[in-house]
């Protein structure tokens, strides 16, 4: 059997770790272990490790957690009257695991045409027309979802990292400006143009039936909204309700292969002004093709900027002017770390675990254990 001590090398427990700790509603996986660990994304190593914990998922309020006794971790059980403790909070991620989607293109996809009386919005019990769905027949039931973010890669740039573009798109899934109606994110990174596309994300506006199968000149389908949701507008995209399957248990751990200084980086912050902090959901410009998976750990860094020296230099010259030769890069600076939660080929989402500095758009993603 092994216990925390022989585990210390890998794990690094804290020094000034508790003898004892009772979970509380709220807490996470990762907030207990951090109470133990110098690295929380390493518990299940302990955890799994003991037997006396059949399921490191199944850590209840009320549960006593304890390293007093010769260092092993060991939990003695408390009530079961409540949900167990997750790794995340579920409550941060849920609109992101149910209702956000990567699609490679939008063109090929049906989409709403207008709206009952004219309407501008239309909400449950109105009913939309759909072309492109010729062949749908009635009570069949689809997803209606708005292309609201278009991200796409510039690489061999000549620079040591990758730019990366998150457009908004408005809800006929054309790049807007200066819009905001309902997404989940903010003031994603802009650059002028790109090289290769990295996806669609597509938010879940509502569900509809089909009442009527292709009719007039047209060819025409009607939907009837069927269920409370967002807003439909004319642009929305349609596609078949299928199960979209996610994971509501995640096992932290590094990434499971490298990636060039550069390459993985924040594409946007959900729901703030280019920056977030702990609990907030980021995408990042990496997925499967990448081999990242649900669970994986990576720590944030603030790229260092290039300035002149100084003294090296002439202090009146202009700094445009400067030789490379009296130019340097100043470290890049640690700001948190994120685990991700929902990986598809391209992009990921991940949410911010802990946080010393805002994480903002561009900042590098690294192996939880980077240094520098």
């Amino acid at each position: 059997m092994l216990t925390v001590a022989t585990l210390a090398t890998a794990v690094e427990v804290r020094g000034d770790h508790p003898d004892h700790y009772v979970v509380k509603r709220g807490d996470t996986l990762w907030d207990i272990a951090g109470r133990f660990l110098r690295k929380p994304w390493l518990w299940p190593e302990i955890w799994q490790a003991n037997p006396q914990i059949k399921n490191p998922h199944l850590i209840y309020p009320g549960d006593v957690i304890s390293l007093a006794y010769l260092d092993r971790v060991a939990v003695q059980e408390g009530p079961r009257s409540e949900a167990p403790v997750n790794a995340v909070p579920l409550s941060e991620v849920e609109p992101f695991l149910k209702d956000l989607r990567v699609v490679p293109e939008i063109d090929s996809l049906p989409y709403v045409v207008g709206l009952e009386d004219n309407r501008m919005r239309g909400i449950q019990g109105h009913v939309a027309y759909i072309r492109g769905l010729e062949s749908a027949q009635p009570g069949q039931r689809y997803l209606v979802v708005r292309a609201q973010k278009r991200y796409r890669m510039i690489n061999n740039t000549g620079s040591c990292c990758d730019q990366f573009d998150a457009r908004d798109l408005d809800s006929r899934g054309r790049i807007a400006v200066g819009l905001s109606d309902g997404s989940l994110w903010d003031t994603p990174l802009y650059v002028n143009h790109g090289t290769e596309l990295l996806g669609y994300e597509l938010m879940t506006q509502t569900t509809a039936t089909v009442t009527r199968g292709a009719s007039g000149p047209d060819q025409l389908v009607t939907l009837l909204l069927d269920s409370e949701g967002r807003d439909v507008r004319v642009g929305d995209r349609i596609i078949p309700v299928e199960a979209q399957t996610y994971d509501l248990q995640f096992f932290p751990h590094p990434p499971k292969q490298h990636s060039a200084y550069g390459r993985l980086s924040v594409m946007a912050v959900a729901d703030g002004y280019r920056s977030g902090g702990t609990h907030d959901v980021i995408a990042i410009s990496g997925g499967a093709r990448e081999g990242i998976d649900n669970g994986t750990v990576f720590s944030i860094w603030r790229r260092g900027d290039r300035t002149v020296d100084r003294v090296r230099a002439d202090l009146d010259r202009d700094p445009g002017m400067t030789p490379s030769q009296n130019h340097v890069r100043l470290p890049d600076e640690f700001a948190g770390h994120a685990m991700v939660f929902k990986t598809f080929d391209n992009i990921s989402y991940a949410l911010v675990m802990n946080s010393v500095k805002p994480t903002m758009v561009g900042y590098e993603l690294k192996d939880p254990d980077a240094t520098e």
